[in-house]
């Protein structure tokens, strides 16, 4: 996949091109954004990517040798930020 980014790494990346990369359907990404488990930013009726969250999730398989659910990765994030309303924590 080409992507005109002028030889250095995008920035985010496109659903599909994210979806490409992770070896995924666009409809797997898209259905995994709406249930609040994967990290994506909405500009207007669009969605892009975060490379960076990409090589995360990535790098966190390779690290631990096994199976990273981001699923499991949202939970605990909506976790964090339910207890830090609970709390009175702003960002």
């Amino acid at each position: 996949m080409s992507m005109p980014t002028g030889g250095r790494s995008p920035a985010f990346y496109t659903v599909p091109e994210a979806a490409a990369v992770l070896r995924v359907d666009a409809k797997t990404i898209y259905r995994a954004i709406r249930e609040d488990a994967f990290p994506a930013v909405r500009v207007r009726s669009r969605y892009v990517i975060p490379a960076k969250a990409v090589e995360a999730l990535a790098q966190a398989a390779a690290e631990s040798g096994g199976v990273v659910d981001v699923a499991r990765l949202a939970a605990e994030r909506r976790m964090t930020r339910q207890i830090e309303r609970a709390s009175g924590a702003s960002w």
